[in-house]
């Protein structure tokens, strides 16, 4: 459920409700075991999710209540260890954008086994993919990357994985 207005607009206690607009740093948690299905491919896809607002297409975070509801994009950060990758994937439903708050991200936008264009961003760099389009991540740094994603809806469907994907076909379970 997004967040709402009732509290505020009935007159009810404004620094409780402020206080529930809000997600502290503090009280944020990589968690890496959200996308560990992907390690089935590979050491190399081991990263951590730092969820704020919403909880992304890939897991069901429904019972961390320290998620703030998302009314219509989800925003997360995403830890990259050195050497980790987010594979080649394709949210068909939705834009996706990545902001590097540290370290060095190599981003490469696909189309198809045989065509791909990587650029390599690094502090305070953006890039927005539209929906349809393949997309892959590296860190190849040796410090950890850490970067902002939002998605531009409360709750993307759940990504592909082209066949040129290490993720093809490796599932959840």
């Amino acid at each position: 459920m997004p967040l709402t207005t009732t509290a505020y607009d009935n007159g009810d206690d404004l620094a409780a409700y402020t206080d529930s607009l809000i997600a502290t740093k503090d009280s944020r948690v990589a968690d890496f075991d959200t996308l560990s299905f992907q390690e089935k491919a590979g050491p190399q896809y081991r990263r951590g999710q730092i969820r704020y607002v919403g909880s992304g297409a890939t897991g069901n975070h429904d019972g961390d209540r320290r998620i703030l509801p998302s009314g219509g994009f989800t925003f997360s950060n995403m830890l990259l260890p050195p050497g980790a990758e987010g594979p080649a994937h394709t949210h068909h439903d939705v834009e996706e954008a990545f902001f590097v708050l540290e370290g060095r991200v190599r981003v490469g936008i696909h189309r198809g086994p045989d065509e791909a264009e990587y650029r390599t961003l690094g502090y305070r760099d953006m890039i927005v993919v539209p929906a349809g389009v393949t997309r892959s991540l590296k860190n190849e740094g040796d410090t950890d990357a850490l970067f902002c994603v939002v998605i531009g809806t409360r709750k993307p469907q759940v990504p592909s994985y082209p066949a040129y994907s290490p993720m093809h076909g490796v599932t959840r379970d």
